[in-house]
């Protein structure tokens, strides 16, 4: 998710019950991330639901690469995250007749989903993969001229034992540190 070790990176957490969270929050417990990531929790910064889009462009611009965390709610992002992208990505300032104030910014998620990969196949109970279910946030980063990034997926986390999850923990640590 990141190119290069100076490159900043802006981690949007994006999970209604963080502190309940085993998975969402273990991702990022105890790991010392540099300075050059910087985690913002929207449902921490914005208790009560209202969004101050001028301070989060703002904060968008200043970073080189942003990472969207959240758990997958009904085959797409929560609620309230939803929301945070219609106020933010405004027309006019993210995209539009000359607009391009996010070009060349990468743009990645990370998902965190209760059942196994299988559930999400054409075969599977879902019925659509991952990456068809993510396709409207490549949409959206297409549209404000951003980078997509390969999604980082955590499948399975009702049932995932510890060791799986110190892996997993290991792994987006590294994407978001090093890149890849």
């Amino acid at each position: 998710m990141t190119t290069a070790a100076a490159t900043s990176t802006l981690l949007i957490l994006g999970h209604p019950g963080l502190a309940a969270s085993r998975i969402n929050r273990r991702l990022l417990d105890g790991w010392d991330l540099g300075a050059h990531v910087t985690v913002h929790d929207l449902y921490q910064a914005y208790p009560q639901l209202a969004i101050d889009a001028a301070t989060e462009q703002a904060r968008l611009v200043a970073h080189d690469e942003i990472v969207l965390q959240f758990p997958l709610h009904w085959y797409s992002v929560p609620g309230f995250v939803k929301l945070w992208i219609d106020t933010v990505f405004d027309r006019g300032w993210a995209y539009g007749t000359g607009r391009r104030v996010l070009g060349d910014k990468g743009f990645g998620v990370v998902v965190t989903v209760g059942s196994p990969e299988a559930a999400y196949a054409p075969e599977g109970i879902n019925r659509f993969c991952m990456a068809e279910l993510l396709r409207p946030l490549e949409a959206t980063a297409h549209r404000v001229s951003m980078r997509w990034h390969e999604p980082h997926i955590v499948f399975n986390c009702k049932l995932l034992e510890e060791d799986a999850l110190d892996l997993e923990a290991r792994r987006y640590r590294r994407r978001l540190t090093l890149g890849g």
